[in-house]
């Protein structure tokens, strides 16, 4: 066990040095001069070299993309060149929308998904299990920001139980967080919940059908107790990925339902800071989101390795 987290470590380390490289020659490629962009096109060329080093944009690239590195190290991100704070600070603020979005949207998901996955494996080959799959695949085909405009027209304008839009903020109280929550998580966890659907009924079935469930059932066993406590364990290890998977994408990926809803989150500042060039914000959030995504995947080894033994014995 300790040999395959040591290399797990290894190789976590190693994806999160090459996409530290990656988003930095990327940024760097990107044509245009921040400072430049902030003063105008009427800016004097001292002025603007004056900016750059108030800025560090004047250094070598070797040395700007040190010294960007070992600030993630200690928790500077740098300044933010349009809102003239710490980049730690923006993102303090907007992680704690993003991330309760993220966990409230993979709970939803995932509670809609197991049940529904386990009943249509459960029944295959029925009129359920085909309802289930054309409304799975109804899901996967409808993007989540449609979903999102039908759920503000029916609950936020029709019914009024929902506000629009925005965020009260958790000072406010946490029901009223919760509830401008909502909608959102609703949007982002239906079209996963589609595809977690159905990878746990195609992962349930291929485990019904193994030699162990087949001696379970011999031995007595009804058929919903050999798929609760044989069938569906083994079968929630390829969910396990795409579970790991989702809580990235969500967090990472939910910049059009934080705009579609005025949530100041994470994908939002990412957007802004794209529209208003502020480089220093991109790459230092997506490096974040980039971690992000390793250490889950990081933790879904471990998990697979907590769930299967044979694992632990490579």
């Amino acid at each position: 066990m300790l040999r395959y987290l040591s290399s797990r470590l290894i190789s976590l380390c190693v994806s999160l040095v090459v996409a530290s490289v990656v988003i930095f020659a990327v940024i760097e490629v990107i044509p245009g001069d921040p400072a430049s962009f902030m003063l105008g096109l009427n800016a004097s060329e001292d002025t603007v070299a004056a900016l750059r080093e108030e800025l560090g944009l004047s250094g070598s690239v070797a040395s700007r993309y040190v010294g960007w590195i070992s600030g993630l190290f200690v928790g500077d991100f740098g300044m933010s060149y349009t809102y003239r704070v710490p980049v730690s600070e923006l993102v303090g603020a907007r992680l704690w929308v993003s991330l309760p979005l993220t966990i409230y949207a993979l709970i939803l998901s995932t509670l809609i998904a197991i049940p529904v996955g386990v009943i249509a494996a459960s029944m295959r080959g029925g009129p359920v299990d085909y309802g289930i799959m054309g409304a799975t695949q109804l899901g996967i085909a409808v993007p989540n920001f449609w979903f999102a405009m039908l759920l503000v027209l029916f609950f936020a304008i029709t019914l009024r139980w929902f506000s629009a839009g925005g965020f009260p903020g958790w000072e406010d109280g946490l029901l009223p967080g919760l509830k401008a929550l909502t909608l959102p998580a609703i949007a982002l966890a239906l079209p996963q919940a589609s595809i977690l659907a159905r990878v746990m009924r195609s992962s349930l079935i291929e485990t019904l059908g193994q030699d162990y469930m087949r001696t379970a059932r011999a031995k007595g066993l009804t058929a919903r107790q050999a798929v609760v406590g044989h069938a569906l364990r083994n079968a929630l290890i390829p969910v396990m990925t795409i579970i790991g998977l989702q809580f990235s994408f969500l967090l990472a990926g939910a910049i059009i339902i934080e705009n579609v809803f005025f949530l100041p989150g994470l994908g939002r500042l990412i957007f802004q800071g794209i529209t208003q060039r502020d480089l220093i914000v991109v790459e230092s959030v997506v490096m974040l989101l980039v971690f992000a995504v390793i250490l889950v995947t990081f933790l879904v080894d471990v998990a697979y390795a907590a769930i299967d033994p044979r694992l632990r014995r490579s």
